[in-house]
């Protein structure tokens, strides 16, 4: 079975910048697509970025190109984003996400992690 972790997020200013991890496990995740979702109050959940396991190829919503970063560490198996030049409108949960590549939708979930930019 496989388990997405969150964690980091928290309190930012507008302008900072923060790091989420996904810890992943329960599988050998080299034929899987990761991503990063979120969904702020009030709003459809939304695609933020998403890279695949075997070649490091990457994805990014247009409103977050240029400020974040989505990566993974092999060896702990686990991916990132990094998230600079943070606005209001970032604020949102954010949840890490997975598909095996043969997989039509993202079906693997984490619990999600708060990300909120006050000025």
């Amino acid at each position: 079975q496989v388990q997405l972790v969150e964690s980091g997020g928290g309190l930012v200013q507008t302008g900072g910048s923060t790091r989420l991890s996904c810890a992943a496990s329960g599988r050998t995740f080299s034929r899987y697509h990761m991503a990063w979702f979120r969904q702020a109050p009030g709003k459809a959940r939304e695609f933020v970025a998403s890279i695949f396991w075997s070649n490091g190829g990457t994805a990014y919503l247009d409103s977050v190109k240029g400020r974040f970063t989505i990566s993974r560490d092999n060896v702990k198996n686990t991916i990132y984003l990094q998230m600079n030049s943070l606005k209001a409108e970032d604020t949102a949960v954010y949840y890490c996400a997975a598909r095996g590549i043969s997989d039509s939708e993202f079906n693997y979930w984490g619990q999600g992690t708060q990300v909120t930019v006050s000025s």
